[in-house]
């Protein structure tokens, strides 16, 4: 039974600074919640209530998200605004939360090294804060049911451009008689263009044996010079009677890359799109503003936009 969630939330931030400089880019808001809540809810919604959030320095902000706030709900209390205490409270009772610090920012692999005490010898689902996925999606619980049938590691695996492939982990990979299941064979971390085994990238969720911790700690600093969790993974796939192999779970539903500038746009616009109390208002608008009316009067002209990082 797998019953606890890592979510590593160390990052820097770099890519949206000046933002992050001072406010974690896991709190930066969708609509109206920080990415990282989104992240939170899926692990709740799929039964797993026990998390534990890896934080970085400077990340204060996140544990504070999740706590009560007793001073702002008795003001929203005696004003009886009743739907935005509702909201303020959700946060801190969606979960058993607890947190612990990575230290150094040592890469993926080592942040999750930080949740063995915390995890112990059982399997555990790891959600990276910057990957949402769409709210009706049940990717999570097909991966912990792929986990639980192969008693193995399962990795989420989104099929690519081959164009862009060196910007994820990568696998080599068999089929199996179940359409979106596979064999993975081998695992490279950011492969070099032109180098890669597939097409097959690992996005940000992984179901994985505790005897990761194990490998984890042997394993050395890789690409960018730190401890990659592909490296760990790979060597957990390249020894299956050990460890139990490492399967992935095809995923070809709704997903946000937040971690994007103009992906992170996206995510707002469409989940903005698709609330009743914003979409029926906020489409006309957009529609008339893709026509070219609201480029037209800001001086502009509409320009071919790449396609939406969304699958669908």
């Amino acid at each position: 039974m797998i019953r606890k969630a890592v979510i590593p939330a160390a990052g820097l931030g770099t890519r949206f600074l000046p933002a992050t400089k001072a406010i974690p880019k896991e709190m930066l808001p969708v609509v109206d919640k920080p990415a990282l809540q989104y992240v939170v809810e899926e692990a709740v919604a799929t039964g797993l209530e026990d998390i534990l959030v890896v934080l970085g320095r400077n990340k204060s902000a996140i544990s504070n998200h999740f706590d009560s706030v007793p001073e702002l709900e008795s003001n929203l209390f005696t004003k009886s605004d009743d739907a935005k205490l509702a909201h303020v409270k959700k946060a801190s009772e969606l979960a058993d939360l607890h947190f612990v610090r990575q230290g150094s920012p040592r890469g993926l692999g080592h942040a999750v090294s930080r949740a063995e005490a915390h995890v112990g010898r059982e399997p555990f689902a790891v959600l990276l804060g910057g990957d949402l996925i769409g709210e009706r999606e049940t990717l999570l619980r097909r991966m912990i049911d792929v986990a639980e049938n192969h008693a193995a590691s399962v990795v989420a695996l989104l099929e690519v451009d081959p164009e862009q492939i060196h910007l994820y982990g990568c696998a080599s990979v068999e089929m199996t008689d179940q359409a979106d299941v596979v064999r993975i064979t081998g695992l490279v971390e950011k492969p070099a263009s032109g180098a890669a085994p597939s097409n097959f990238a690992v996005i940000g969720r992984y179901v994985l044996r505790p005897e990761v911790f194990d490998v984890l700690r042997g394993t050395t600093p890789g690409k960018g010079g730190e401890i990659q969790l592909t490296d760990a993974l790979e060597r957990m796939a390249s020894d299956p009677a050990e460890f139990g192999g490492v399967y992935g779970v095809i995923f070809r539903g709704q997903r946000y890359d937040t971690g994007d500038k103009l992906d992170h746009l996206k995510a707002i616009v469409e989940i903005a799109s698709e609330r009743p109390d914003l979409g029926p208002e906020l489409l006309p608008w957009l529609s008339d503003f893709v026509s070219g009316r609201g480029l037209a009067a800001r001086g502009s002209t509409p320009t071919p936009q790449s396609s939406m990082s969304v699958s669908r």
